[in-house]
């Protein structure tokens, strides 16, 4: 019986261990990237949508402090009651 090899050897299956953890490492660092990039899109995505809410809000603030400030002006007496229904009615676009 002639004494020939019967596989790889040693470094052939090192070699070839080597490719598959390697190979293996690529597509788990490509995976763990795609998810990162699925998870920031979907947080953008979240603070887009919730940003249109704050400036919403900023014009009846605005329109309520002119109130307060013809009513004031009314209180006075700086304003009469119907320059103070002119205006506000102005303000609120009635």
């Amino acid at each position: 019986m002639p004494l020939g090899r019967r596989g790889p050897g040693l470094v052939g299956m090192a070699a070839r261990t080597a490719v598959v953890v390697g190979t293996a490492n690529a597509v788990s660092n490509k995976q763990q990237q795609k998810y990162a990039n699925q998870a920031a899109a979907q947080q953008e995505a979240a603070a887009e949508q919730a940003a249109p809410a704050a400036p919403a809000a900023a014009p009846q603030d605005d329109l309520a402090a002119q109130l307060e400030s013809l009513a004031k002006l009314r209180d006075q007496g700086i304003l009469t009651e119907e320059e103070f229904s002119a205006k506000k009615a102005q303000i609120l676009g009635i």
